[in-house]
């Protein structure tokens, strides 16, 4: 029998699993899977704590419809019945500038203005930099083809103000204090370059969009309440109604039900927690997975489903040009911090999701997520408010290293001064996330494609996870379904060649 190891017991590890677990068995190969996983935890930065009937995800609280992959394993491992939309009589988003907090106007698709009413009577952009943003639609494309920073291209697109405003806190939120100056949007945001590229014009290219898309077009996502659904059940191209959806969505007992529910699925004798891999080695057969205290583990193949930096250790006496360039690819360190306060002492009217936190505000948080107002059933009752305050930052390294106290003083000085609040939270939990998010920095594709190339050369060794195409919940989903599938097509065919 053949046998895969997996290194990585995260969301892309546990994927990775159940792929090999039920293609397997659907196809009739005889292929057994082990996965090691160094904490006692599986989940990685997917994280749910229940506590006084308050539900606190600790690691991304959501993910975003546009990317399949959560939905697939939901349908796979049954929780599609679980799934949270937005609570959409709360929704909007706000920007801290200039100590005030402005809402972002209707119809801004990503950072891109569609409607002009909306976006003219907002106090958040001035007007110069309003007519800055409108120059989009005059401005020449970029013919050259290579990387530029997202910084660069938001620049050049709609102007500074678009940046410092906008773009720059809104991709924060998403890629885990990245800074524009550094990152990629080649490997970020490549949609982008083909609106440009297409369009010649990204304002030109979301009213495009809006015109070919009749489900609430002031969505950058496309989904609105119901819409039909094509090739769905009955006789062929046969609509169905389509459940709603949000651009955001969740689970209702946080996104830890997707990992409960794929362990659930997943035969839990294959699954070895407390076991940290040290090494790799080739052999005659596959490759050798050393482990701390412990016997080599023989594989025929092994996807490495763990952070870059880890996997640059494993992987640096096999294949040392690889680990090179994974040790390249950087990690930002953040903080999740979860506080409920009684909702009589919070001052502040609390309208929408949240608000996010420019860098030019030279605040110590990045943004806030009224959690309870966003989601239904995050707090036990409507007395309280549960809030999500996000750290981190290279500016704010310090505070994440100082430890649980200085974090949760930062985040209540910042939140008195944003929203008048004074009291003592009656719960309050931080989570800090020491380089745990990975950076796409220019020449971020170049890389990857260098790990690939260097793959080549060691049959049976795939990599997968948020290092590479993708950090987003969805990403890393189809990152492990997609390296199992590899590695079952390898095994398959190293027992063909043998067989013959």
């Amino acid at each position: 029998m053949k046998r895969v190891v997996i290194i990585g017991g995260g969301i892309t590890g546990l994927s990775a699993a159940l792929h090999l677990q039920d293609k397997a068995r659907e196809r009739g190969l005889a292929v057994d899977h082990v996965l090691l996983e160094r904490d006692r935890r599986l989940g990685g930065k997917i994280l749910t704590e229940k506590i006084d009937g308050y539900v606190l995800d600790a690691g991304p609280d959501c993910f975003v419809v546009e990317k399949p992959g959560v939905f697939e394993l939901a349908e796979r491992v049954g929780v599609s019945d679980r799934l949270l939309c937005t609570n959409e009589s709360h929704k909007g988003t706000f920007v801290l500038s200039g100590g005030r907090l402005h809402q972002l106007p209707e119809g801004l698709m990503l950072m891109v203005p569609t409607r002009i009413l909306p976006f003219l009577a907002s106090p958040l952009i001035s007007w110069p930099g309003k007519l800055r943003m409108a120059l989009d639609l005059v401005l020449p494309p970029r013919r050259d083809t290579g990387d530029e920073s997202l910084e660069s291209f938001v620049v050049r697109r709609l102007g500074r103000e678009a940046l410092d405003k906008i773009a720059e806190p809104l991709v924060s939120g998403i890629h885990g204090a990245a800074d524009p100056a550094e990152m990629s949007v080649l490997a970020s945001f490549p949609r982008f370059i083909k609106m440009e590229q297409e369009h010649g014009s990204l304002i030109r290219a979301m009213l495009a969009a809006r015109k070919g898309n009749p489900i609430r077009p002031e969505r950058p996502d496309g989904y609105g309440s119901k819409a039909p659904l094509p090739g769905a059940a009955g006789a062929p191209g046969a609509s169905v109604e389509r459940p709603r959806r949000t651009f955001f969505m969740s689970f209702t007992g946080g996104m830890g039900d997707l990992v409960e529910a794929a362990l659930a699925h997943l035969d839990r004798g294959r699954i070895r927690s407390g076991v940290t891999a040290t090494r790799l080695e080739r052999t005659t057969t596959g490759y050798a997975i050393h482990v701390a205290g412990g016997e080599p583990i023989s594989a025929d193949a092994v996807i490495v489903a763990a952070p870059s930096k880890a996997t640059a250790r494993l992987v640096a006496d096999l294949a040392p040009d690889i680990a090179a360039r994974l040790a390249e690819i950087r990690l930002a360190s953040t903080a999740v911090v979860s506080v409920a306060y009684r909702r009589a002492d919070i001052p502040h009217p609390l309208r929408g999701f949240g608000f996010i936190v420019p860098g030019a505000e030279r605040r110590k948080i990045m943004g806030v997520t009224y959690s309870s107002l966003k989601w239904n059933g995050r707090a036990p009752d409507d007395t309280t408010v549960l809030l999500r305050v996000f750290v981190g930052g290279a500016r704010n390294l310090d505070l994440i290293r100082s430890g649980e106290a200085g974090i949760l003083a930062a985040v209540r000085q910042e939140l008195r001064s944003i929203l008048g609040i004074t009291a003592e939270p009656v719960l309050a939990r931080v989570h800090p996330w020491l380089e745990a998010m990975h950076q796409y920095t220019l020449g971020h594709l170049d890389r990857v494609a260098a790990i690939e190339q260097g793959l080549s050369r060691y049959p049976g060794l795939f990599l997968a996870g948020g290092a590479y195409r993708g950090v987003g919940v969805g990403d890393c989903i189809r990152s492990g379904f997609n390296a199992a599938e590899q590695a079952l097509a390898h095994v398959a065919a190293a027992a063909t060649a043998g067989a013959g």
